[in-house]
């Protein structure tokens, strides 16, 4: 696919996933709109992708926000003109044991994971049910199909991501418009610095020690979103699984 005058808005792109994918399609020609909390970061990305075929720009936003969503959305299209794939990357990860009754982290989660999804999807809809066009995506995680210990809420919002794409798929069955999950094991970013229960943390690196994987690279789900774009209009992926090889 040619992805000249073609936009990407992609979520969490301050760092890990998002980042990466916001490079892999600024290398091929396309429009990018960055969005994250951390402007700053926002502006380091950009100046660093100055010189790439494609063009880069950015919004601060907190998907918590619908009406930030819904300006994160207004402000890509008239910059670029059109929404082509809206990429909800952004989510948290605070690992803990129920019992620790961490209230303001489940909280959370339920705003970024769940809440932000929804908001993405109401704020770009209307434009791409206009263009009869569009792709959306969304990261969820093995997590929304597994359970672990310390991962009841984080897993919970997780399958609900996974849900939520798998409606607005048979929603959009009789459109053009194409909707994928996609669901990454273990990747090498930011999601463990949220962690504040010890012991859900120490656990998760105690078994990623015993496990001696190589966890993925935020790069290695950006191909998956690239491939995922680029197939025949008549071809949807809905989810794809990626994990490391040596994840159970």
């Amino acid at each position: 696919m040619d992805w000249n005058n073609k936009t990407i808005v992609i979520t969490g792109a301050s760092s890990g996933i998002g980042e990466a994918t916001a490079a892999r399609f600024a290398k091929e020609g396309a429009n990018v709109v960055l969005a994250a909390r951390r402007e700053e970061r926002l502006e380091e990305i950009k100046q660093r992708f100055i010189d790439s075929p494609g063009t880069v720009d950015y919004k601060p936003t907190d998907v918590t926000s619908q009406q930030q969503m819904e300006e994160l959305i207004s402000f890509a299209i008239d910059r670029f003109g059109q929404v082509d794939v809206l990429f909800n990357n952004a989510g948290l990860m605070p690992l803990s044991f129920l019992e620790k009754k961490k209230v303001d982290e489940w909280d959370k989660m339920i705003d970024v994971n769940i809440k932000g999804v929804l908001y993405g999807i109401g704020a770009v809809l209307p434009h791409m049910k206009e263009r009869n066009s569009g792709h959306i995506l969304t990261t969820s995680s093995i997590a929304g199909h597994e359970v672990m210990p310390a991962g009841a809420v984080y897993c919970g919002t997780k399958f609900a991501a996974r849900v939520i794409m798998e409606g607005l798929g048979k929603e959009l069955a009789s459109t053009d418009i194409r909707t994928t999950s996609i669901s990454p094991g273990v990747v090498d970013t930011e999601l463990m610095d949220s962690i504040s229960d010890d012991d859900a943390l120490n656990m998760m690196k105690e078994g990623l020690a015993k496990s001696e994987m190589t966890p993925l690279k935020g790069e290695d789900i950006a191909e998956a979103v690239f491939y995922t774009v680029n197939q025949p209009s008549h071809v949807d992926v809905n989810e794809i699984i990626i994990r490391p090889t040596k994840q159970g």
